[in-house]
């Protein structure tokens, strides 16, 4: 199984054949005017959960300098792509984006941002599709409200004569969604907007761990910035990433969770954790299960509190779209641990005995956030914990 990986728009200044602009209100094709600035628009991507393809059709991106503004409102940039582009989205990792393209915009600040995606038809019945591993193509069903576009709040400032430079991370691992034994998938975006920086954290993996689901990912205080599946040779690149100070966190299938803590990233460097000499290569570990119930569209992360340092998310993703449920198997090992070392080859790892088989679950719908501290995970046992929303 395939980490489904996070799509990302971003957006700068680099003209691609076949980009238009236009909107009501928001800057036409003919040109910068004085006080316009530039867009500039990519794709990129990271792992993906259980997919060998995820193909996204995109026909535009609206932006508006009000969060508020209907579908209807005037006031809209748009940035059209004549033809609409097909992108599998899981051909984009380890740094890899397609470049979509550029076009002027008015200076201002604008804070809402709608990704607008082809329709399913007749004609292109598989315009947004999934390809699940081991098996065959099916549509990838978009909400009904499609037609306004993907909705996402941003604050980008486009300064008249420069160039607005940002990424929009489409999460596809948790924006996919399997609907029971339908054979459906249905698209429940969950959409970030940061900038595109040049800095960020690469490193090499035990080529031998490289499956479908193994990730590599950056988090803050628990939460996912970046995530990554490592190339067949076991490199990754965790890239754009602001900088700052982060916990690296790699999930292998039956392998013992690896985590690097206090990750430096400067500007404008790529900050390597090590050598292809040195390749992480936990251990293998025994797995237990976690599962449970939710109401639909309930999305339930796997968290991971260390001893003597942050909580760590191991796994997450919505319920199933039509049952409810969810699964996680969960490794028992206790974690290892180093600190962060420049020196490649230098890392230290440590294992938090107190920290083995102790999980908990973050279950979050409509705004309201539950978690629940579980009992020590054994080796085969079950844990089974239903969520219930008001």
């Amino acid at each position: 199984m395939r980490l489904l990986r996070n799509l990302k728009l971003v957006l700068g200044a680099v003209l691609v054949a076949g980009l238009t602009a236009c909107g009501g209100g928001g800057g036409g094709g003919g040109g910068a005017a004085a006080d316009s600035g530039t867009l500039r628009l990519a794709l990129t991507d990271a792992p993906a959960c259980g997919f060998d393809a995820v193909n996204v059709t995109v026909q535009k991106i609206r932006l508006h300098q009000s969060s508020t503004a209907s579908e209807t409102d005037g006031g809209w940039a748009e940035v059209v792509l004549n033809p609409a582009r097909r992108v599998d989205l899981l051909s984009l990792q380890n740094g890899v984006l397609a470049e979509l393209g550029q076009t002027p915009l008015p200076a201002g600040k604008y804070t809402q941002l709608r990704l607008v995606l082809a329709d399913n038809t007749a004609a292109t019945p598989m315009a947004n599709s999934v390809l699940p591993s081991g098996g065959t193509e099916a549509p990838l069903k978009t909400p009904s409200g499609q037609q306004s576009g993907v909705k996402t709040n941003i604050d980008i400032d486009i300064a008249a004569n420069q160039m607005a430079d940002f990424v929009l991370d489409f999460n596809a691992c948790k924006s996919v969604v399997v609907a029971g034994n339908s054979g459906q998938y249905l698209l429940k975006p969950a959409v970030t907007v940061i900038p595109r920086y040049v800095s960020g954290v690469a490193g090499f993996v035990e080529a031998g761990l490289v499956t479908g689901s193994t990730s590599v990912s950056l988090q803050q205080g628990g939460l996912v910035v970046k995530a990554a599946m490592p190339d067949s040779n076991g490199k990754f690149l965790l890239q754009p990433v602001a900088p700052g100070s982060y916990t690296l966190v790699l999930a292998a299938p039956g392998r013992t969770t690896a985590i690097i803590t206090n990750v430096a990233v400067v500007a404008d460097t790529v900050t390597s954790v090590n050598a292809s000499g040195t390749p992480l290569n936990p251990p293998a570990s025994a797995s237990g299960t976690v599962n449970g119930t939710a109401p639909v569209d309930t999305l339930v992360r796997v968290l991971q509190p260390l001893t003597a340092g942050p909580t760590v998310e191991v796994a997450g993703r919505f319920v199933d779209g039509a049952t409810g449920n969810y699964s996680y198997p969960l490794v028992v090992n206790a974690p290892l641990v180093a600190p962060y070392m420049a020196a490649p080859g230098s890392l230290v790892f440590v294992a938090d005995t107190a920290a083995a088989g102790k999980y908990a679950l973050n279950a979050s719908l409509n705004g309201v956030v539950k978690t629940m501290a579980l009992a020590t995970l054994t080796a085969g046992a079950t844990i089974t914990t239903p969520f219930m929303f008001p």
